[in-house]
């Protein structure tokens, strides 16, 4: 008869120290648990805390329901009632911000605390004064232009009405643009596209002249034909921008849409941007400029096909315009 016995373990001396060892692991391992338990639970409460004072307005967690659902007396004590900010968040924003535990409509936090920027939370809207400015720029431009440039007649017609429709918007919000309804969101793309056609019909006609050679028989006035209309090109397209970009500078205000047309360097870096920095029409222009200069996206990234595709157009439109009337202008001028 034979058994089979297990590993034995050494006896004497060493064998009472490997015993003795295997007890102080025992009572070591409960003990780390202990530590690390208290240091997560400092950890999640310093957490809140720094959230609370950095939180501002809807951007606070705790208006944020938890998506395990109501959590009871006794699930606010341990560490577990409280996700891991960096574990656990709502959906992603389009410029990397983690939305705040079990998401919402202004999802974001930078650093797992309750900050929400600008951009992302409902704010009282942005001035009216720079968009005006730009307008009236773009209205006073086609003064310049030639009478076969002009797309009506007389040359100060559609100046006018382009005149009477910025003040009507103007009158509608003269401070701050934070109140729209169907006939004023309806008046400002009017507005946006009365210009774009005056534009589009000078740009056409200035191809066609000198492609035929009919027109731009002297350099100066067809340098400055070609940068007037360079120049409202710039501005038209900025205004367009500024126009559709989440749904326009009403519904920016309001945080209607959470997800942008356009990516701005702020919005990709938002610890090198005050808290209150959202994209206004200075943003929107510096846009169009540089797709203009540049023939392609700088420091602005487009997002969606419809901001690319308008990208392009430009690009398209103001390529022809700065080649041609440059070339004609150097081959006069030789």
């Amino acid at each position: 008869m034979s058994c089979r016995a297990g590993p034995v373990r050494p006896s004497g001396p060493d064998g009472g120290q490997d015993d003795q060892m295997d007890s102080n692991d025992g009572q070591r391992d409960p003990d780390s648990a202990l530590i690390l338990e208290g240091i997560r639970a400092l950890y999640i409460r310093m957490d809140e805390l720094e959230g609370r004072i950095m939180s501002v307005g809807p951007g606070d967690p705790a208006s944020y329901p938890d998506p395990a659902g109501p959590a009871g007396p006794a699930a606010t004590v341990g560490p577990a009632s409280r996700p891991d900010p960096a574990a656990h968040s709502g959906p992603a924003g389009p410029a990397g911000f983690a939305g705040p535990a079990g998401g919402g409509r202004y999802g974001g936090g930078r650093f797992g605390l309750g900050f929400v920027p600008a951009w992302r939370r409902p704010t009282e809207g942005e001035a009216r004064w720079q968009v005006s400015l730009a307008v009236a720029a773009a209205v006073a431009l086609q003064f310049p232009l030639p009478g076969r440039l002009v797309l009506l007649h007389p040359d100060w017609l559609l100046p006018a009405l382009e005149g009477l429709l910025a003040l009507a918007l103007v009158t509608a919000n003269p401070r701050r643009i934070n109140r729209e309804s169907r006939a004023l969101r309806l008046l400002g793309l009017t507005l946006a596209a009365l210009l774009s056609l005056a534009n589009a019909f000078s740009v056409v006609q200035l191809i066609i002249g000198l492609v035929n050679g009919t027109m731009g028989n002297t350099a100066g006035p067809l340098l400055v034909t070609g940068g007037a209309i360079w120049l409202t090109n710039v501005i038209v397209w900025g205004l367009w921008y500024w126009e559709f970009d989440r749904g326009g500078p009403v519904a920016r205000a309001n945080a209607d849409r959470m997800y942008p047309d356009f990516q701005f360097a702020q919005m990709a870096t938002p610890q090198l941007a005050p808290p209150d920095w959202e994209p206004a029409f200075a943003d929107y222009l510096y846009l169009s400029f540089t797709n203009a200069a540049a023939f392609s996206p700088t420091d602005v990234l487009p997002l969606s096909r419809w901001s690319k595709m308008a990208m392009t157009a430009q690009a398209a439109v103001s390529i022809l315009t700065i080649a041609l009337v440059v070339a004609r202008a150097v081959n006069i001028l030789k």
